[in-house]
């Protein structure tokens, strides 16, 4: 019996405790307290409430709110990326290329743009096209290490995929 009794113990202050977690949504700023989303929407930054999910990899708000921001804001090609960067984690790549599309058209193509798009090819599997993508963002920047280490990547996954494919 007192055996049970502690197992039931153990079992009631584990699911207290479980329900006390939260998911790090809440932050020790201004007094008016809530949640992150709740702070940067009482702002109306949609932009900045989308980046806040893009950090936390909540790819579906996060392209909730980037696309709500590029409502607002069309002209922002920051904005634009951030929607195509959500779209391709949430493997909606025909999206992704129209919101790439329109970035494009905003600024142009500079390396920021082509590493995406890059990286966009490399989550397809289009390794051709992702290697081209990332030299041409490289010959923009070539100082810049994220492209560098992209490419690094890209490199590293088809030499594996070669050796693979020769057992």
């Amino acid at each position: 019996m007192r055996i049970l009794s502690r197992a039931a113990a153990v079992a009631l202050l584990a699911l207290t405790l479980g329900a006390c977690q939260t998911v790090g949504t809440e932050t020790a700023g201004p007094a008016t307290g809530g949640t992150i989303e709740d702070q940067f929407a009482a702002a109306k930054d949609p932009g900045q409430v989308a980046r806040e999910h893009f950090a936390r990899q909540d790819y579906g708000l996060a392209e909730r709110w980037f696309r709500e921001a590029v409502e607002r804001t069309p002209g922002d090609a920051d904005l634009w990326i951030g929607l195509a960067a959500s779209y391709d984690q949430l493997g909606r790549f025909e999206l992704a290329d129209r919101a790439y599309g329109s970035a494009a058209k905003l600024r142009g193509e500079d390396f920021r743009l082509l590493n995406n798009r890059g990286y966009s090819y490399l989550l397809r599997g289009d390794t051709a096209r992702a290697a081209g993508m990332f030299e041409r963002a490289l010959a923009l920047d070539p100082t810049n290490a994220v492209v560098a280490n992209n490419l690094a990547l890209l490199r590293a996954e088809t030499a594996g995929a070669a050796r693979t494919a020769g057992f």
